[in-house]
């Protein structure tokens, strides 16, 4: 008896516990849930892990379109990859710090691990060369690499003679945070430029010129964290445009003691070159002003998310007015949230073309500068727009140089549009928002951002050590609908992928709009992955009407890619879609009646036994519908609701003691957006306790004859697998001499995970000498003995439903 009893307590404890962890684990469930195998079966991932055993470990990612190649900075390699499939077809640069400079690295202290050369700096010099810096162990190196014209194959070298010092163009620490952009030949870069990073500046470099913020001057920047930039034209003079840069950096409060964290947004001219007799080799445009993301709360007092994670910038058709997504962070001891705001360009112009900020003294509070402001304004370029009174900014009068470098600060902060984030986050699991790409998306009734977004696990907890089952550092895939009626913003998590079969923090994520692919990357490699695959929602038009996905519409045969008016037309007065409401019930209604759901939903014959527990599964497609169950015993249709003896999980139906009275026919259906949806009816027939009873007396007293193996005995060769337990009957687990009553009783009340309680088992109630004698009878293959991970469940397909014990 032993034996049975260790099976189902331990089954019903593992049990237990699952469906507890996955109703805590996260607030919000994404509609479809993904998991790396399912990815890969259906052709919708691809996988790059680079070779040996050492992790890829990547810095830095640059898509380049044209030559239709994804170059990868990682550590002492640069990858060059297909665009078409990541993990075929790469070349790559090996390209380590010298013996010399490993040996300087460890001489100064650092660790071995940290003595390499990571590539983080990666940017298209021009149409025929790369440009890449490197640590080199604590000693920045650049060079240029060639890759060739596009149309031309296998060109992928590192040109020797152009390596050069990369001080100033590179972090000393693969770990420092920097941030880089190259135009017309000129590389902009915010970075540490010492060894013991307490120079944070942002810097141009060229052939013939370094320009950078002052050095020690906490007004332009105090311990900053770069996070991006961009160059983003105002206008058609070329002459005027801007380089922004997205940085967090501390700020001492008005009664000048603890430093709170701000997040900034800085604009310099592209065209800046400093002053003829001071601010010489300096920005003479330097500007800055703070980025507000923050949430209303009582008493008029602001939540805000003040730690800028990532910046992402969402360009339009003539690329002077594209759209920023901020992805941030709580800096409170409190709680851990995370939230995206939308900038527009707009709103960030406004506010540096409004009043400069002044206080007196550090301990006071910002004012807005209301004295004479100089001609021409302090910030501005010299450029035709600005009166072309000026050909440099080296002809700029002192005046001017001399309250720029005074007068950094913009008083007016930028808001986001609307006022508030698009998306908000206060409950993640324990999990952490890391990265942020953005697709426009034209769909039916609007245009939508579609949000990925890359998650790392930030902290280790009980729960952490079940992350298989939490399924952490994944990509979500998230849009957000704005609702003028109410002024409220809806958030709609459509999926969560996870993309590496080894959980890994996500560093990076770009985005293909023309292939629709996105890439990301993680120490465990870089990830491809398809932006939509439609007829994963299912084969009727309810299922992806309620999927609300803008990429996808049904077009009267099957869920397919939507198209905007005047593209692929065929069959134009078929497409079905509402993305702002996933209303099916309207969009679908007559297409398929609840009769015929009933008479096509799936038959399930499963058994419980008396006075044991059974789970009745029924998980539907989408994990955001809500599930009920019916009770039809004589006739009569009525509603389970649960009580203390019967539980309703998000699972399915748990019986924790099934009665003789328990045997009927349950019937699971969902309801989303007011559509009901028949899954699944379940015949539940209970076996008599005593029969069960007697069954295992008899094993035991049977097995217990045979001297020579009174433990392992079960362990017999698997079942024929193309006769299923119900079909061998009861009687199959009831003779004295089976060997295989046990797999077969699981078997026949739907476990289908026998071997791994079994090993469990074994190594409670066997000792090893019996244990080891046993396995030289037999020994389950390894792919049997493994048994299946949460992960290779096929959620996508048809609902899954057993009954266990």
């Amino acid at each position: 008896m032993k034996m049975a009893e260790c099976i189902r307590t331990v089954y019903l404890t593992l049990m237990l516990l699952y469906l507890v962890l996955l109703g805590t684990a996260h607030s919000t469930y994404p509609r479809i849930r993904l998991s790396h195998k399912e990815l890969w079966q259906l052709n919708r991932t691809w996988v790059f892990q680079g070779h040996g055993t050492a992790s890829l470990q990547p810095q830095t990612m640059l898509l380049d379109e044209g030559h239709g190649r994804l170059y990868v900075g990682a550590k002492n390699t640069l990858f060059s990859l297909s665009l078409d499939r990541v993990n075929t077809q790469h070349r790559e640069i090996q390209w380590a710090s010298t013996e010399s400079q490993n040996e300087e690295c460890l001489m100064k202290g650092r660790e071995k691990s940290e003595c390499a050369n990571y590539i983080k700096v990666l940017q298209q010099y021009n149409q025929t060369h790369l440009l890449v810096c490197g640590t080199g162990a604590f000693n920045p190196t650049c060079a240029l690499v060639r890759m060739g014209h596009t149309g031309q194959d296998r060109t992928f070298a590192l040109e020797e003679d152009s390596i050069m010092s990369g001080r100033g163009r590179c972090p000393y620490d693969y770990n420092s945070p920097s941030t880089s952009t190259l135009s017309r030949g000129e590389l902009y870069i915010g970075l540490y430029t010492d060894y013991w990073e307490n120079d944070g500046a942002f810097c141009r470099l060229n052939n013939q010129t370094y320009t950078r913020t002052e050095r020690d001057d906490k007004q332009q920047l105090n311990e900053p964290k770069f996070v991006g930039s961009a160059v983003i034209p105002d206008n058609d003079d070329r002459d005027d445009d801007k380089v922004y840069f997205f940085f967090t950096e501390r700020e001492m409060d008005s009664e000048g003691g603890n430093k709170a964290m701000f997040t900034r947004v800085g604009r310099v001219c592209a065209n800046d070159q400093g002053g003829q007799r001071m601010l010489v080799n300096r920005w003479s445009s330097f500007l800055k002003t703070r980025l507000i993301c923050s949430v209303a709360g009582p008493n008029g007092i602001d939540t805000h998310f003040d730690e800028l994670e990532d910046v992402f910038v969402l360009n339009n058709k003539d690329g002077k007015n594209p759209e920023i997504f901020g992805l941030f962070s709580t800096t409170s001891a409190v709680f851990q949230g995370f939230a995206v705001c939308v900038y527009h360009m707009d709103d960030i112009r406004a506010a540096f073309n409004g009043p400069f900020a002044y206080r007196e003294k550090p301990e006071h509070h910002w004012t807005a500068y209301e004295d004479r402001v100089p001609y021409p304004r302090p910030g501005s370029c010299a450029s035709k727009v600005n009166g072309g009174g000026f050909s440099s900014s080296k002809e700029f009068p002192d005046e001017v140089l001399r309250f720029v470098r005074s007068h950094p600060v913009m008083y007016r902060p930028v808001f986001p549009h609307r006022g508030r984030p698009v998306l908000l986050q206060t409950e993640t699991g324990g999990r952490k928002l890391t990265q942020i790409a953005v697709d426009r998306v034209q769909a039916q009734d609007g245009q939508y951002h579609v949000l990925y977004i890359g998650t790392a696990l930030s902290c280790w907890n009980s729960v952490t050590l079940f992350s298989s089952l939490l399924d952490d550092s994944v990509v979500l895939k998230v849009i957000t609908i704005y609702n003028k009626d109410t002024d409220t913003m809806e958030e709609v998590l459509l999926e969560e992928l996870q993309v590496f079969k080894v959980p890994a923090p996500i560093r990076e994520i770009i985005i293909s709009p023309k292939r629709q692919r996105l890439y990301v990357g993680s120490e465990a490699g870089v990830a491809q992955v398809a932006l939509h695959q439609c007829d994963l929602y299912g084969s009727e038009c309810a299922d992806c009407c309620l999927a609300r996905d803008p990429y996808c519409a049904w077009d009267g045969l099957t869920c397919t890619r939507y198209y905007p008016a005047g593209i692929y037309t065929k069959s134009r007065r078929f497409r079905r879609q509402d993305v702002r409401h996933g209303n099916a019930v309207q969009l679908c209604n007559g297409l398929q009646i609840e009769d015929e759901q009933w008479q096509r939903a799936e038959e399930r014959l499963v058994y419980g036994v008396e006075s044991n527990s059974t789970l009745l599964e029924c998980v539907p497609r989408s994990l955001q519908a809500t599930v009920l169950w019916f009770l039809q015993k004589d006739g009569e249709k009525h509603e389970v609701r649960g009580d203390e003896r019967v539980i309703v999980t998000s699972h399915g139906l748990l019986f924790l003691r099934v009665r003789s009275s328990d045997a009927a026919v349950y019937v699971c259906q969902t309801v989303e957006h007011g559509y009901v949806h028949t899954l699944l009816r379940v015949s539940l027939r209970v076996l008599s306790g005593e029969r069960v009873e007697s069954a295992i007396h008899q094993a035991d007293d049977g097995e217990a004859a045979k001297s020579a193996l009174p433990c392992p005995s079960f362990m017999g060769p698997p079942p024929d697998p193309s006769v299923s337990p119900k079909a061998r009957g009861p009687s199959a687990v009831s003779g004295p001499h089976s060997r295989l009553w046990y797999k077969e009783f699981l078997q026949l009340i739907g476990y289908g995970d026998a071997q791994r309680v079994e090993e469990y088992c074994e190594r409670v109630w066997c000792s090893d000498k019996k244990r080891k004698k046993g396995k030289r009878k037999y020994s389950p293959p390894s792919g049997e003995r493994r048994g299946k991970g949460r992960g290779e469940e096929n959620s996508h397909r048809a609902p899954r439903h057993t009954a266990d014990t």
